[in-house]
């Protein structure tokens, strides 16, 4: 393909599209000619930070990928776990934030839709969803406007499409105001011979599009997603979702991959068919082209350009052998669906894009992908990481009302019952949900299995902006502590790291920290990473938001009837604390809510005595020990205590002694413990296997009654009746969403 000598578009037009001058000059260099428009606009997207994750590669390489039950790690659409018995586990998680913060339902409908196809393009049914959300303060009109539109978007597309949503989380901190985080994880159950890959393999296979037709939403979608936002909304084509055509789409896909009509596939989410066809030729080490007159549109007029990068949803690419194309056309004709020829795979390591036998652009599939340049960004500590360290705790340390402290605390948004959020999704679906939203940890059972396994997702976003590091770390073993809680055993993990402007040096710092903690955190806690999300540019006016590292855990149980819940269960159950409260009370909830800055030294983690922990909370289930367990985190002891007793609506009388001070003893955030009640009977082994794991544990009292106190050191700390605590954790969010919401 001849380049043209003077270029079709204007000196300097690149700029416009995401790209650097020096970038343009590679381009230019690597082609030995001037990029057409077609293909400047291939390049645009496929180099944005979106796609080529040029600001993060060399960080990512940290992380471990590989461990005995890993089948399929980073670079595929989605990671794979081997769970025995000839099953294995799809999951991942991505982001969709920009998208969510301009057009909230429908930025959020199709972070869910674009996630469920990462997990049945390998093959994978799935079977359950997951979100990890973040916003303003919720006093902020827009941050209720925003609320409602994102979490209706959620359960509106995952209840349409039939798939549970069992589990996430959910943060507040005015840091998010302008720029809310949607992270959507998908988990799906495939056989594992039945894996399928997004390769363009089989010179002279055909290409084929099936599902949607084409249209001009979220054209430039990937470059968006690769800018900071502004004050002022910038407007974004955001695609629109169908949930009822990503619900056939599902059967049709995976109807095709059974009957083995299928080489390759990937659905087409950001830059459409340029990635997803740069992408899967470049896996296979081959080339394609694509005929644009022949890819099913739905608006006239549409340029190239736009049909190569159009983000339109419930789209799959499909190599297929040419024997057979019509018998794959015809499944999807029976599901309603349309499935189109519009190319072929090549032998010359090309993506080429035709207009019948006009060629618009003819590249290396290496360009676009493998071969996009990568930025060594220069980073440093920024000032506030000291100067925060040391935070004047007096006013925690003598506040003297600890009732009323807990009351705030259970009433606060980011303590509360998140029922608001998950009431309206449907965590049921499909019958395999053992274990609803609520609890430490969602579990499922695996169908024709008493095997069962356990998803949470979890991360401190005040840790990882006060400690990166730290941050990262705790939000690996807090993901896995949760899902240990739950019996299971933590496997693997997918993550959604949610940072502001790499090109800063502070927030590029913030990312290197974060990534290097979660590292740590991996290796110590045999929890391989395989795949995820880097989402960076979340700023909005300058303002980056905090950094926020979402881990997204897998674990198994042997036997589901081993899973354990957090709510109290029984009048008489002893209540132990197990793990050691320290003198921290630095960065936690309480600190906040008393003086409305985020401040202090980061709870220290031990990777040692948390995995203990999860040993001892894993074989403490298997050998039916545990009546409940629940993560002491997020609020401290007496808010770990209070939602166990809040939720098998049960009361406590505790009491019990230590070294740390009242303050410390109730609302520290101490890592490595979690609250556990055992009956009477069992109490002896239960402390028997807590020796056997070293693990530092106290008696606190037992279940019974309405009442709910807390004695410490003779003390009498805490006193008021279980009525009392109960509606203002269960309806705390959804008192203050009843308010009127911003036009």
């Amino acid at each position: 393909m001849r380049g043209d000598a003077n270029p079709p578009y204007a000196e300097g037009v690149w700029r416009d599209i995401g790209l650097a001058d020096t970038e343009y000059q590679l381009i230019c260099s690597s082609l030995e000619r001037t990029p057409t428009w077609t293909e400047l606009g291939m390049f645009a997207a496929m180099w944005s930070e979106h796609c080529s994750y040029k600001n993060s590669r060399p960080v990512l390489k940290l992380f471990p990928t590989e461990g005995p039950r890993v089948l399929q790690g980073p670079g595929e659409n989605a990671g794979i776990i081997d769970i025995g018995d000839g099953y294995a586990i799809a999951f991942k998680i991505e982001s969709h934030n920009h998208p969510s913060a301009i057009e909230p339902y429908q930025g959020a409908a199709t972070g869910v839709g674009g996630i469920i196809r990462d997990i049945f393009t390998m093959g994978a049914r799935p079977i359950a969803l997951l979100d990890s959300l973040r916003f303003g303060d919720l006093s902020n009109p827009r941050t209720r406007f925003l609320s409602r539109g994102i979490v209706s978007g959620i359960a509106g597309y995952g209840n349409c499409v039939g798939i549970p949503t069992v589990g996430g989380e959910t943060f507040f901190s005015s840091g998010y105001e302008g720029n809310p985080l949607v992270n959507a994880m998908c988990v799906g159950l495939v056989y594992e011979d039945k894996i399928f890959k997004g390769q363009a393999a089989g010179v002279g296979n055909v290409v084929m599009v099936a599902g949607a037709s084409t249209g001009r939403d979220g054209v430039k979608g990937a470059s968006f997603a690769s800018e900071e936002l502004s004050g002022s909304e910038k407007k974004a084509n955001v695609p629109a979702g169908d949930p009822s055509l990503e619900r056939l789409l599902v059967e049709a896909t995976l109807e095709v991959l059974e009957a083995g009509l299928v080489v390759g596939l990937q659905d087409l989410g950001a830059a459409g068919l340029t990635s997803s066809g740069s992408e899967m030729a470049g896996r296979a080490g081959n080339g394609l082209y694509i005929d644009v007159d022949k890819v099913p549109l739905r608006e006239s007029g549409m340029q190239p350009w736009e049909i190569m990068l159009s983000e339109s949803q419930e789209r799959m690419l499909m190599v297929v052998e040419p024997s057979k194309a019509d018998q794959l056309k015809t499944v999807f004709e029976k599901w309603g669906l349309v499935a189109t020829a519009i190319g072929e795979v090549t032998g010359d390591g090309r993506f080429t894009v035709k207009r019948g036998e006009e060629v618009l652009a003819s590249v290396p599939a290496e360009f676009l992908t493998d071969k996009a340049p990568v930025n060594i960004r220069p980073y440093s500590e920024p000032e506030y990481f000291s100067a925060l360290k040391d935070a004047d705790l007096s006013i925690l340390e003598n506040y003297g009302d600890w009732t009323g402290l807990l009351k705030k605390l259970l009433a606060s948004p980011n303590i509360a019952s998140k029922r608001w959020v998950y009431e309206q999704c449907d965590g049921t679906a499909g019958a395999n949900t053992l274990v609803q939203p609520g609890s430490d940890a969602a579990v499922l059972r695996l169908p024709g299995s008493p095997k069962g396994m356990a998803l949470a997702a979890d991360c401190n976003s005040r840790y990882a902006y006060l400690d990166p590091w730290l941050g990262g770390a705790i939000a690996v073993a807090e993901s896995a502590r949760n899902v240990a809680a739950s019996g299971a055993r933590p496997l693997a993990m997918t993550n959604c790291l949610n940072f502001g402007n790499p090109e800063k040096p502070e927030i590029y710092w913030q990312f290197v920290q974060a990534t290097d903690g979660m590292a740590e955190a991996c290796k110590a806690l045999s929890t391989p990473v395989t795949g995820g999300n880097v989402s960076f540019y979340n700023e909005c006016d300058g303002n980056a938001i905090y950094p926020a590292p979402v881990i997204g855990m897998l674990g198994l149980l042997q036997d589901v009837e081993d899973r354990v819940t957090s709510e109290f269960k029984s009048e008489g159950d002893v209540v132990i604390l197990a793990g050691e409260t320290l003198e921290e009370l630095g960065a936690s909830e309480a600190l906040f809510l008393l003086t409305g800055r985020d401040e202090g030294k980061v709870p220290a983690l031990d990777f040692e005595k948390e995995k203990n922990l999860h040993e001892f909370l894993i074989e403490a289930a298997r050998n039916k020990l545990l009546a409940s367990a629940h993560d002491c985190s997020d609020g401290g002891l007496a808010v770990a205590v209070a939602e166990s007793a809040i939720d098998g609506k049960l009361g406590v009388a505790l009491d019990w002694t230590g070294d740390v001070s009242n303050a410390a003893a109730l609302f520290a955030e101490s890592q490595s413990r979690a609250v556990v009640s055992v009956t009477p009977d069992k109490l002896e082994a239960a402390e028997a296997l807590l020796k056997k794991h070293k693990i530092f544990y106290t008696v606190l009292g037992k279940t019974g009654g309405n009442s709910f106190s807390m004695r410490y050191n003779e003390s009498l700390l805490i006193e008021c009746s279980l009525n009392e605590l109960s509606p203002l954790w269960n309806n705390a969010i959804e008192d203050i969403m009843k308010e009127e919401t911003a036009k």
